[in-house]
């Protein structure tokens, strides 16, 4: 029988042990909430932000919409704000899954006032708000969230949490290397250009190694653009990277955290409160990204002002997003984006009128420029009209002799393909399954998803009317 001196000493450290515990969380709960105050959180004009009213309402998720821009400033029309990466993002409440999808920037649909352009307008053209009420009301969710960043957060991410071990192609390496100059000077950072291995391999698109890339590197990885894949292997591999950075803040330690914090948080825009971000902190630490894929699904292209990509069709792809997102089997599109999705093709002069590949261009060819770009508006009263001038059908974009590009023959929304592209040729076939991974392993086990010109616009982090891009 233990003696009463004994159990008195016995608790008396279990009440220290729990003090310390209790002063600990109260520490770090005060650090992160005074590094809270660094980020910019202006009042989102709630009222200006528009659901359809037959769109389903999800009950056990909470879904967000991170924007990427380019605050270079130089060549833009709409001042370099067009949100060339919007990825909306599904947090499962009850699984403790996330799950990314990469919205095509150069995706026909209507941005608002009845007008239809590229999708990454909708930023450029009314900040968060209309950018958020153009997917809510093209795709039928209830977003009232998001975050915006420029590409220079993401550089201070991945040099704080100690860079990243990418698997890399031949071609990647080369344009990454490019594309790194510019990221360089913009953001003051340094880094080394990676060996090009010799002799250069017939595949210039298969993997050639896996690399240590730091902050610079990584970010221009994110923004390569003149391969084979287009945007939708350029919006893979910001995908991966995100899912690769989250795995890693998982397991960091309090120090890297708080510098993540220091660094980041100024560069970062957002709706939500302080308390709201202090409710995420569980997020990090017990969920797992599962699936991420691109949208549209099916499509194909239009080649005029400029390369669009206009789904096909727009009510299917809905349907398709749902189920991915949701797991929602039984969802009917409201009638608002039925209707958008007939005006869509009617637009474009049906889908006959469309092109199954687009031809990838190189910084030589490309002709993107602020009066190349695809808007038609139109009114309730009296018909439409075009404003992009005439449609010039040759522009610089013959696919007729193209058999090196993007294939958008099909595909679903299965699982198998962002983090996991081993069996990958170099071209991107959207006939079969290349969307979706399962990442709760943290592998990011990548074969060739060199992304590339969508001949469109520029690089996923930027301003897709004119501004610099890759530099040589």
């Amino acid at each position: 029988m233990a003696k009463p001196g004994k159990k008195k000493k016995v608790l008396f450290v279990l009440e220290i042990i729990v003090l310390l515990l209790f002063i600990g969380g109260l520490y770090v709960y005060g650090q992160i909430s005074s590094r809270l105050d660094k980020i910019e959180q202006p009042e989102l004009k709630k009222e200006k932000i528009v659901v359809n009213q037959e769109a389903p309402k999800m009950t056990g998720y909470k879904t967000y919409v991170l924007f990427g821009i380019d605050t270079r400033g130089e060549g833009s029309q709409y001042s370099a704000q067009n949100s060339d990466t919007m990825i909306i993002v599904s947090v499962n409440n009850d699984t403790k899954e996330v799950r990314m999808v990469s919205v095509y920037r150069d995706t026909l649909l209507n941005v608002g006032d009845d007008t239809y352009t590229k999708a990454n307008a909708a930023y450029a053209l009314g900040g968060p708000e209309q950018a958020i009420t153009m997917l809510n009301t093209n795709l039928d969710l209830d977003i009232s969230d998001y975050a915006t960043a420029d590409f220079s957060a993401l550089v201070e991410v991945v040099d704080d949490l100690g860079g990243l071990d990418i698997p890399l192609s031949y071609a990647e390496i080369e344009h990454m290397n490019n594309y790194c100059v510019e990221t360089s000077k913009l953001t003051g950072k340094d880094y080394t250009p990676i060996e090009k291995p010799e002799p250069k391999p017939e595949d210039e698109e298969a993997i050639v190694g896996t690399y240590h890339l730091n902050g610079v590197q990584a970010t221009s990885y994110c923004r390569i653009r003149y391969t084979a894949s287009l945007d939708m292997g350029r919006t893979e591999r910001q995908r991966r990277v995100l899912g690769m950075l989250f795995d890693k803040a998982k397991i960091a330690g309090l120090s890297s955290i708080f510098k993540i914090m220091d660094d980041v948080f100024p560069m970062v825009t957002t709706s939500l409160s302080k308390q709201d971000i202090l409710g995420l902190i569980p997020t990090l630490i017990g969920y797992k990204f599962t699936d991420s894929t691109g949208f549209p699904q099916k499509f194909k292209f239009s080649n005029i002002k400029g390369s669009i990509i206009v789904p096909t069709d727009l009510e299917n792809n809905v349907v398709e997003l749902h189920k991915f997102l949701y797991d929602d089997q039984d969802y009917t599109p409201s009638s608002e984006v039925v209707a958008r999705s007939n005006k869509i093709l009617e637009i474009v002069g049906g889908e006959g009128k469309l092109d199954d590949a687009a031809k990838t261009t190189t910084q030589d060819t490309d002709t993107t420029n602020a009066n190349d770009t695809f808007v038609w508006s139109g009114d309730n009263t009296s018909g439409s009209t075009d404003n992009s001038g005439d449609y010039d059908y040759d522009n610089d974009y013959d696919n007729g002799g193209y058999d090196g590009g993007y294939d958008n023959g099909g595909g679903d929304y299965g699982g198998g393909g962002d983090y996991d592209n081993s069996g990958d040729d170099g071209s991107y076939d959207n006939g079969g399954d290349d969307t979706g991974s399962d990442t709760g392993g943290g592998d990011y086990d990548g074969g060739d998803d060199t992304g590339g010109d969508e001949t469109g616009g520029d690089d996923g982090f930027s301003d897709d009317s004119g501004a610099s891009s890759e530099e040589q």
